[in-house]
């Protein structure tokens, strides 16, 4: 047999959300596209009511609500979390929105196999509010940043960039948008790059391609082609 037919089984992730899910219907739809590359074996929500869990159901992919209000201690409901992903074998962890520190025994079990995506180009703005945070100081650019996760919060290695301008009459709201749209193009592409095995984790360093990197990369000069 050579190289040229050997057949691999497509990488299986999970998203983990809190609420609407608009990334994770953006991978949702990616999957279909690249259904030999990775599959969406499971999708885990800390709230009840989050609408992504729809967005999965309707999709056909296994769900799981894990209140995290029935749990005592942050580091029982991330036990919890960790056996479902285990025990679902799953090769990668996707953050989309999921509003929860993340306990260092999880974070250090799934090192270098779980992806966040930030509203902020990092180290700028790290926690909440990061579009208000950007127009009180005057930016002039904003944008997102997808990195590899770590115990340090939003701390992680980045792996990816994507830029907005911020117009003389941006609105908090307007801004929101801009990033999100560009979320939806560069999330999936770096799960896809996770699959190919082209990015990797060594030594807390983003490895690309063999190569590690000295800088993020820019969506812009990805998708340029």
């Amino acid at each position: 047999m050579t190289d040229s037919t050997v057949q691999h089984s497509p990488k299986k992730i999970a998203v983990l959300i809190s609420g609407n899910g608009s990334n994770l219907q953006a991978i949702i739809d990616d999957q279909a596209k690249t259904s030999d590359l990775y599959v969406i074996a499971l999708v885990i929500s800390n709230r009840p009511d989050a609408y992504g869990l729809e967005r999965a159901k309707k999709a056909g992919i296994a769900t799981l609500c894990i209140d995290h209000t029935d749990y005592a201690s942050r580091e029982e409901f991330d036990t919890q979390m960790q056996l479902q992903l285990d025990q679902a074998k799953i090769d990668l962890v996707v953050l989309a929105g999921f509003m929860r520190i993340l306990t260092q025994g999880f974070t250090q079990h799934f090192l270098g196999k779980m992806l966040n995506i930030h509203p902020s180009l990092l180290p700028k703005y790290t926690g909440l509010h990061t579009h208000k945070r950007a127009l009180e100081a005057g930016d002039t650019e904003h944008g997102l940043s997808i990195h590899f996760v770590t115990p340090e919060l939003d701390g992680g290695p980045v792996i990816l960039q994507a830029k907005v301008a911020i117009e003389n009459d941006e609105t908090e709201q307007s801004l929101q948008q801009k990033v999100h749209q560009q979320e939806h193009i560069a999330y999936p592409l770096v799960v896809r790059w996770f699959c190919e095995e082209r990015i990797q984790l060594i030594d807390n360093r983003v490895v690309y391609f063999g190569q590690q990197l000295q800088q993020p990369l820019l969506l812009a000069e990805q998708t340029s082609d």
